[in-house]
């Protein structure tokens, strides 16, 4: 009866200890947490460097031509951030396994197709891809007004497609919620009630944002802000319990 006694105590005062043999994956997911903040956070910093990327075929491929680093680089953070991303999503469902492991592997399952998806697109919001580059290339070599009206409409076809909603953006806002709703009840430091809610109100704002953007266009900022917000401190947690278990 002692033991019975004695087990439940320690339920109810830590009823989430995540599995110290995935302490390094943890650590690494916490690091990939940083990463994705990183690639956030430069090209917010790149706005203020160069003017805002256009929706239009020609305004974008002058843009391009004038403006190429600030735009790949752009491309590139955020097109890349879907790996750490993923990342973060593989760590944070098998740390939260054993506190819910259908709701941890639904959240992980949804947040590592997300990021499979937005590699596979190779393209994100706003007017960012690859091909488009390619295509100013062309248009600045290009001798004849025929030539640059079929790259211009080359250039909105891209941008269509881009600026489109896009089922990566929908699934990850859905991982964020779902992984969120798992950290109930769970011991996630001091901060699991901020995580939690922050989660939960990210995820579900996110899901209407991301299936409206083209629709809601600035009000889509406010989950901008908060995505990164939530990387940040779910990076900080993984840390600290990778820290923890590997002592």
């Amino acid at each position: 009866m002692a033991e019975s006694t004695s087990g439940t105590a320690t339920d109810r005062t830590d009823p989430w200890i995540p599995d110290a043999s995935w302490a390094p994956l943890y650590r690494v997911g916490g690091v990939s947490g940083a990463v994705v903040v990183l690639l956030v956070v430069v090209p917010v910093v790149l706005v203020f460097a160069a003017p805002v990327v256009p929706t239009d075929g020609e305004a974008l491929l002058t843009y391009v031509t004038a403006h190429k680093a600030v735009y790949l680089t752009e491309l590139i953070c955020f097109v890349g951030l879907a790996v750490p991303a993923l990342v973060v999503f593989a760590a944070l469902a098998v740390a939260l396994k054993d506190l819910d492991r259908t709701t941890a592997a639904l959240g992980g399952l949804f947040g590592i197709v997300s990021e499979t998806v937005a590699l596979a697109l190779g393209s994100s919001p706003q007017s960012l891809h690859g091909g488009v580059v390619v295509l100013a290339n062309a248009y600045q070599a290009a001798g004849t007004d025929a030539e640059r009206a079929s790259l211009v409409s080359a250039a909105d076809a891209l941008i269509a497609a881009t600026n489109a909603v896009s089922w990566a953006g929908i699934l990850t806002a859905s991982g964020i919620l779902v992984l969120s709703l798992a950290m109930r009840g769970g011991s996630f430091g001091r901060v699991l009630v901020v995580l939690v809610v922050l989660g939960v109100v990210t995820g579900a704002f996110g899901i209407p944002a991301e299936a409206l953007r083209p629709i809601i266009g600035s009000a889509y900022a406010v989950y901008g802000l908060l995505l990164p917000v939530w990387f940040a401190l779910v990076a900080v947690q993984l840390l600290r319990i990778g820290r923890r278990r590997s002592r």
